[in-house]
């Protein structure tokens, strides 16, 4: 069991976890609601929460009705779709629209956010001692300073606790199960572990994953042509949580291995591999080394 100031940490950084989730939830309802009005505001404005959308909804709901007035409110590169947005807007708002339209854009964008905001300052302030590992996580490529307060909390900050990168995983749930019998590998789903932690990898491999020329990249595309991509996610996860320990353990800084990582490391195979894909469309190959590959 960990200690008390952990285990009271968990509790703030998971009931700020419900807050941004319940966020997300209401935001969800607000444009089902616009849907239903036949106000196809979010088919245009990506983030509904943005600058923009929140002004021309706020005009919306303040009563008016003019989709060309509403859309000049629409500022930077939003303005060139204005013309969309018109079209967009001409949804009819009826009053059983309007007022759970209004109930859930102020929980949006005041009661909600500012009960995060004070969360996140209270959790802040209780990883005051923890900072540097904390700046350690977030050179990781996908966390962010919540993700990394998220983690922090789950897993504390002294390694010393798991005698390995596998003990921790295993911990975790994020390793592979074990499931044999006669000698057949029936399952390898990964065992329960804690859902926060969980959840905080598989948000922060998803960020990782869309990381131009990163290791983590690199190994996504790699697993997804073979087990799928939500499994090739859950083992980005896995492998986010190796690097973790290993950073907080040794006291170091994320160094990225690169892209081309996978093709370095077995640059026979890759040309045995291409080689192959290109003599059964027809070609013949022949490999002069440039001297870069030398």
């Amino acid at each position: 069991m960990p200690p008390a100031p952990q285990r009271e940490l968990r509790e703030l950084t998971r009931y700020r976890t419900s807050l941004v989730e319940e966020r997300s939830r209401i935001i969800n309802r607000l444009q089902k609601t616009l849907e239903d009005a036949n106000l196809k505001l979010a088919s245009v404005a990506s983030d509904l929460m943005g600058r923009s959308a929140r002004d021309m909804l706020a005009a919306r709901l303040s009563g008016e009705v003019d989709p060309t007035v509403l859309a000049e409110l629409a500022r930077g590169r939003m303005r060139a779709k204005r013309d969309l947005l018109e079209q967009a807007l001409q949804g009819l708002l009826k009053p059983h629209h309007r007022f759970p339209a209004r109930v859930n854009n102020s929980l949006t964008l005041t009661r909600l956010p500012e009960a995060i905001e004070r969360m996140s300052t209270e959790i802040a302030e209780r990883l005051r001692p923890d900072e540097r590992p904390l700046q350690r996580l977030e050179t990781i490529p996908g966390i962010k300073r919540r993700l990394a307060e998220v983690i922090l909390a789950e897993i504390g900050s002294d390694m010393s606790r798991f005698p390995s990168a596998r003990h921790l995983a295993s911990w975790a749930g994020m390793c592979p199960g074990n499931n044999e019998s006669a000698g057949k590998r029936l399952s390898g789903k990964t065992r329960k572990g804690s859902p926060w932690l969980r959840s905080a990898l598989v948000e922060a491999a998803h960020a990782a994953i869309h990381c131009k020329d990163s290791y983590l990249a690199a190994k996504s595309q790699r697993l997804a042509l073979r087990r799928g991509g939500k499994k090739a996610t859950i083992a980005v996860g896995h492998t986010l949580l190796v690097i973790i320990y290993q950073l907080l353990s040794q006291d170091k800084d994320y160094e990225e291995l690169g892209g081309n990582y996978f093709d370095e490391w077995d640059r026979q195979a890759v040309q045995k591999r291409l080689v192959r894909r290109l003599e059964k469309l027809g070609y013949q190959v022949t490999l002069e080394p440039t001297s870069r590959a030398m």
